[in-house]
Parts: C-alpha cells; structure tokens; sequence
C-alpha cells in the first residue's frame, strides 16, 4: 500500500469508526469505569468494508514495526474479525501468516485448549486487539500465548482509547502499535 492510499483507507477507517462503533450514553467498561462513550469497534470490523481497510492497514502495521509473526491473534470476540482481515490480506499479498484465538478459558471438553486455531508452542505472534483501554485484556492475552510457549512480538490495536493501556502493555516490554486513537475519532 502506498503512502498516499495507506493515508486515505486510515481517513477512511477514521470515519468508518465515527459512523459504526462511536456511541454516546452512560456505560459501564469491562475496567468497570463508567464512560460517556462506547467503541464498539466490532460494527466496523465485522463489516465488509471494515475488513478491507483492516486488512491492509493491519498488515502495514506489522511491516512497518519489522514484525514477522507466524500468526496473529488475540481475546475472542474482538481480536477475531481483525486478525482474520490481517491473514487474508497477507495471502493476497502472497504472505503466509494464519490467525488464533485466546478464548477467556480453556475449555471443559474436546482438546481443552485455551488458544485455538493456528498456533503452536515457539510461535512468534502478534496479539490484536480492537480497542485497548487499560490493557488488562491484552495482558491476558499475552499471558496465555507465553503459558502455551509462544513469543509475542508486540501488540496491534485498532483504536487506543488513551487511558493507560497502551502505557501498561509496554511497562511489561511489549512495543505496541495503534491504528487509530480516541482523540483522531474526536470523543
């Protein structure tokens, strides 16, 4: 993607995330913080266009950063739609890269495993995430790949919402790279 397209499909992002997910009210976070507004990222990532923005934006991030993860992946439900757009993007580009994801527990049945999909011990990943506020979730994440034998290059969030999390995530050694921050969304 060049400068000028990446610029464009990241204004586009911008106001594709002001138009989806944006919501004004009263809410309680999963940090249980009260806020006056909501990201709800998945109603753009979830979304056809979403995905193609995604995609290429996501996979410039990790080149950018010199990241050469095996796999990309994080917390189901929100990691899922951005790692899967990332992957896809990589296999028309003729990049091999596969997507996982680190479900909240392991499971009681089948294989019992916490992470799914293609991950396997010594893997070097990416941990996404869709929004990253105080960077518990992604801290968990990042526990589970390195408990199952995985290295986490870094860390990819489609939206920081610039309340300590970043900040946290790197504390513990992790470079993180953002798409898109709460204050380009103008909340």
């Amino acid at each position: 993607m060049t400068a000028t397209t990446n610029a464009q499909a990241r204004a586009r992002l911008i106001d594709l995330l002001r138009e989806r997910s944006v919501i004004r009210g009263d809410f309680v976070l999963a940090s249980g913080k009260r806020s006056t507004y909501y990201i709800d990222a998945r109603r753009t990532t979830m979304s056809g266009e979403g995905q193609a923005l995604i995609g290429p934006l996501g996979l410039a991030a990790l080149q950018a950063h010199d990241w050469t993860p095996r796999a990309v992946g994080g917390l189901t439900l929100g990691a899922d739609p951005v790692a899967y757009a990332i992957v896809h993007t990589a296999n028309l580009s003729g990049d091999s890269l596969n997507a996982f994801t680190v479900r909240k527990e392991a499971k009681t049945h089948g294989t019992g495993r916490r992470i799914e999909g293609c991950f396997d011990p010594g893997d070097g990943v990416v941990i996404i995430e869709d929004v990253i506020t105080t960077g518990r979730s992604t801290l968990a994440a990042i526990a589970a790949v390195h408990a199952a034998g995985g290295h986490v290059h870094g860390v990819l969030a489609v939206v920081d919402r610039e309340e300590g999390g970043r900040r946290e995530v790197e504390a513990a050694g992790i470079p993180v790279a953002v798409l898109v921050t709460v204050s380009e969304l103008g909340v």
